[in-house]
Formats: C-alpha cells, sequence, structure tokens
C-alpha cells in the first residue's frame, strides 16, 4: 500500500466503520450527557430568578424536580454510552492484535525489516492506541455539543457573550491546531525508538545465556544503553512537545473563561442581565473550560492513533514471502533435492535427502548452516532448485508444506503453560507422546503438569532443547529438520537422544526422513550418511566413522 493512500488514516476509518453500532449509540448518548451537564448552570439561574428572588415555594419545588430529572437522565447517558464506548474500544483493540499477529505469523513469512520486538509493539501498544479513536470521537462531539448550548445560553442572555464564545472559540482551535504535524511527527518518532528498543531488549534477553558465555554481556548491555538512550530523547522531545501543547491550550481556555466571566459581571453590575443569568454566565464559562479543553487537545490525541495506525497498516499492508502455492505433494515419504542453491553465503550448494534417510550435516561455517535452516523454513530469494517429493518447494501450499517438511530451529520458542502444553500442542498425541518423550530424554523431566513460565525462562537451555525436540518429534512429519537439537545437553543425553531418534523415526515400521544439523559426533554416529558443508558448498560426504578417519577439518570439527 502506496504513501499516498494514506493507510493509517485507512485504518482509523474502518475502525470507525465497523464498531458503528456501538460508536455511535456511544456517541449519542455522550452528547446527550454533556447536553444535561450544559443545563445545569441554566437551571441553576433559572431557580434563583424564578423562585428564589420571588419567594415562590411552588416554583422552587418545580424547577428543583426538574433539575433533578436532568441529573437522573445525565447520570444514564453517561453510564449506558460510557458501556457502549468502552465495548467498541477493546473489540477493535481485539480485532487489531489478531489482525497483525495473524499477519505476522503468516504461514508464507511476513516481508518486513521489523525485528520481533518491534512487531510485539505494533501488535499491542499501537493497536490499543489505534483503537482510541473509538473514544476520541464522542469526546469531541459531546465537547462541541456542550460548547453549542452553552454559546446559545449566552446569546440568549446577552448576544455579546454569545459572540465572543462563537468568535474566540474558532480562533483558539485553529491556532492550536497549527502544532498538528509537530506532534504526529514526534509521537511517531517516539514510538518508532520505542519500538526499537523493546526489540533489541527482547532480543538480549533471549540471548543472555550465550552472550554470558562468550563474554559479551557487557557490550550487548551498552549496545541497549545507547539505543535506550535515543528512545528516552524521543519520548522526552515528545513529552515536552505535548505537555507544551496542552499547557498552551489550558492557558487559552482559562482566558477565554475568565474573559466571559469579568463582562457577565459588568453586564451584571450595569443592570444588563439579572442576578440568576450572572450565575448561569459564571457557570457556563466556567462548565466551558473542560470542552474547550477537550476541543484543544484533540490535536495531540489524533497524532498518537494517526502513528500508531500508520505502524499497524505497514505491518498489515506488508507483502509476503512466499506465493500462494497450490502444489500438494502427497507422497507419504518425503524426498528433499537441492541443487546449485545459491542464498546468502550458500554458493552452489547441492543436498539429496532420499526418503528415509538420517542424513547428519556438519557445516563449518555457522552462517551456512543459518541460512539452510532458514532457507528450508521459508524458501525465498534463493538461485537454483528445491524440490519437495519433486515439486519446487516454494510452489507447495504452506500448510501441507509444513506437515510434511517440519524445521525446528536452533533458539525454539517455548510458551507460559505446562510441559505438557508445550509439547503436546494439540492435546492429542495419544500413545505417541510417550514415545517422543523417550526419545528426547523429555521423560527425565519434571511432570508434564511442571508450569512453564513465558519463554521457559524457569527451564534450563537443555531442559528447553529437549521440550522443543520432543514436540518436533510428536508432529511426526515426514521430513523433519533440526539444528543443534542438544548443543546445551551433556554427552550422555546426548547419545540418549541419538538413539532414540533414530528408534523412533528410523525403525522398520516408521522410515521418515531426517537431517540433523549438527557437530554432535553421538547424532552423526546415528545418521545414515553425513554431508560436510564448507564455503557454502558441499565439500564431503559419507559416514561419521570413515570422515572422522580421513578427513583432518571434520575431525576438528566434530571429534571432541
Amino acid at each position: 500500500m502506496s504513501r499516498t493512500t494514506k493507510p493509517g488514516a485507512a485504518v482509523l476509518r474502518r475502525a470507525v466503520a465497523r464498531n458503528g453500532r456501538r460508536l455511535w449509540a456511544g456517541t449519542v448518548l455522550a452528547g446527550v450527557y454533556q447536553l444535561c451537564a450544559a443545563l445545569v448552570p441554566v437551571l441553576i439561574g433559572v431557580i434563583v430568578d424564578r423562585a428564589v428572588d420571588t419567594g415562590d415555594v411552588g416554583a422552587l419545588l418545580l424547577w428543583i424536580g426538574v433539575l433533578a430529572a436532568t441529573y437522573l437522565v445525565l447520570t444514564v447517558t453517561y453510564r449506558f454510552g460510557a458501556r457502549n464506548l468502552q465495548r467498541a474500544i477493546a473489540r477493535e483493540g481485539h480485532l487489531l492484535r489478531v489482525e497483525v499477529a495473524a499477519k505476522i505469523l503468516h504461514p508464507r513469512g511476513l516481508r518486513t525489516d521489523r525485528r520481533p520486538g518491534d512487531l510485539l509493539t505494533v501488535s499491542t501498544t499501537d493497536a490499543e492506541y489505534t483503537s482510541y479513536v473509538l473514544d476520541h470521537i464522542p469526546r469531541v462531539t459531546s465537547a462541541l455539543v456542550a460548547a453549542a448550548v452553552s454559546a446559545i445560553t449566552l446569546l440568549v442572555i446577552s448576544w455579546p457573550l454569545g459572540l465572543i464564545v462563537l468568535i474566540a472559540t474558532p480562533i483558539v482551535l485553529a491556532v492550536l491546531n497549527l502544532t498538528a504535524p509537530l506532534i504526529a511527527r514526534r509521537v511517531a518518532d517516539q514510538q518508532e525508538q520505542a519500538g526499537r528498543a523493546t526489540s533489541l531488549a527482547t532480543d538480549l534477553v533471549t540471548g543472555l545465556r550465550p552472550l554470558r558465555g562468550i563474554g559479551a554481556q557487557d557490550a550487548a548491555a551498552e549496545r541497549y544503553r545507547a539505543v535506550s538512550r535515543l528512545s528516552l530523547a524521543a519520548t522526552l522531545r515528545s513529552s515536552r512537545t505535548q505537555n507544551a501543547y496542552q499547557g498552551a491550550s489550558t492557558m487559552l481556555s482559562t482566558l477565554l473563561a475568565g474573559g466571559i466571566a469579568i463582562v457577565a459581571g459588568w453586564f451584571a453590575l450595569t443592570g444588563r442581565i439579572t442576578i440568576g443569568q450572572f450565575i448561569t454566565v459564571i457557570g457556563s464559562a466556567q462548565f466551558l473550560i473542560e470542552p474547550f479543553g477537550t476541543l484543544a487537545i484533540v490535536p495531540s490525541w489524533y497524532a498518537t492513533a494517526r502513528a500508531s495506525a500508520d505502524r499497524v497498516a505497514g505491518v498489515i499492508g506488508s507483502g509476503l514471502v512466499l506465493p500462494d502455492g497450490t502444489a500438494e505433494p502427497d507422497e507419504p515419504a518425503c524426498e528433499l533435492r537441492l541443487t546449485g542453491v545459491e542464498h546468502g553465503p550458500l554458493s552452489g550448494l547441492d543436498l539429496h535427502v532420499r526418503p528415509g534417510e538420517f542424513v547428519g550435516v556438519v557445516a563449518h561455517r555457522a552462517a551456512d548452516a543459518d541460512a539452510l535452516v532458514r532457507l528450508l523454513a521459508v524458501p525465498d530469494a534463493y538461485e537454483g532448485t528445491i524440490l519437495l517429493s519433486g515439486v519446487p518447494l516454494e510452489t507447495v501450499e504452506r500448510d501441507r508444506a509444513r506437515r510434511l517438511l517440519h524445521v525446528e530451529p536452533h533458539q525454539a520458542d517455548l510458551f507460559t503453560g505446562t510441559l505438557g502444553s508445550n509439547i503436546d500442542l494439540r492435546a492429542d498425541g495419544g500413545d505417541h507422546l510417550p514415545r517422543a518423550l523417550r526419545a528426547a530424554a523429555a521423560d527425565q523431566l519434571a511432570g508434564l503438569d511442571t508450569p512453564v513460565t513465558e519463554r521457559g525462562t524457569n527451564l534450563s537451555g537443555g531442559q528447553r532443547q529437549r521440550v522443543a525436540l520432543a514436540r518436533a518429534l510428536l508432529a511426526r512429519p515426514p521430513l523433519l529438520v533440526l539444528h543443534h537439537p542438544t548443543s546445551a545437553v551433556d554427552a550422555v543425553t546426548e547419545q540418549v537422544i541419538a538413539g532414540g531418534i533414530r528408534a523412533l523415526r528410523h525403525d522398520d515400521q516408521a522410515r521418515f526422513g531426517t537431517v540433523v544439523i549438527t557437530s554432535s559426533p553421538a547424532l552423526l554416529a546415528a545418521a545414515d550418511r553425513v554431508v560436510v558443508i564448507a564455503d557454502g558448498a558441499v565439500t564431503a560426504e559419507g559416514s561419521h566413522a570413515g570422515l572422522s578417519a580421513t578427513d583432518e577439518a571434520y575431525r576438528r570439527a566434530v571429534l571432541r
């Protein structure tokens, strides 16, 4: 979606359109509420002139009853208006969060430069700020109603007082609105910098253990401090601008109300208005401060909502990495063939995994392994061919591709819940669950009801790996790609896992294909064949024992 179509404005308009019933019902009730509130000083002035000044008890009781009825309507309309509007805001925030999350998690892959932490901010904070436009509309509408009723009241009492309101209010608002573009720019910059800081913090927390392992935690902390300072500076600039704007709007609104009160006092002293009318004018002038302030702060509100809507629209409108695949290979045993693949550091990579074969892959450069895993998960921007059961991988319908070819990354995500819910996601593992647990050595962990905190932070690195491996094995895909699945476990457990994978996926009953990208001697010894990748291409292949005996570089890479 191009910039000329104003995607953020389109998101805001859609929010209004799909919440129309509750929004406009709430807006009408909010308008009635402000109408009643604006009539309160009018009724008090009437009571003074027609009952207190005349001593008429009957008129006093009558107008007090009218005032009580006005308060009753005011209370009821506020209650039900706020209920409708809060439901609309909550619903829109929910819909936006679901929509953004669905786009981020789309099987065909989201084409974006935003990091995971920034995407998290868009799907939460920005979605919430965008939904607040449904609160701004009734507030502005009710403020206009209040200003109109007060202006009419003042015109009836004294046309000069009414003209002051009718002329001064648009001038004040026009002057304040001149700062709207500056506010919008600074709010957008604040949100962008905050998103970057959140993204970096997420990455650092996730990778804290390896950072400590290589002694890089101080450098990482310094990098976060630099990004955090930029975010703080942007926040302070935005806050200073908005606070200055709010201070100016409050001052101008108060001066306008004060000017009306001064003129009304002069009119009362000179006999041009009654005491009751004077009380009405003073009450209306005081009452006008709030709607004037609301109308004056609208640009700041809209700037925040629009900046967030732009970020939401940027994610929703982002393209997808892969085309809409239609091919559906139906072979139960998958064959994978890469021919002349060029992608990142990969340079002319040829790799063939036959149906039911257990293949170990040793990459001398970590970048080669990362590129291969990334490419098999999302086959984008490469040259050469990648065939899954004879069909180009990128043309396979994505749900079908993921059922046939499952790629388990090195950094697997765990979720808040229990060990069981993290392993058996669909709760339909049945008899396969105990076998998957044994193969991953996850049966040695605590019970399946053991709580797991967000990202599995209450588990060690080795425990997280075993949980993720058990989950991948339980899925029973025809072809499974594992990336360093045992790098955080001890040698004894690693040996158990190697035998478990072999027994679970390559016995006489289950002839699944497995590719393990690793430097683990135990896993490589369990493989049917080992492929060595150096400088982006296959340089050797054979058995683990044969390569260990003949290839010095291989021996240095895998023997511990």
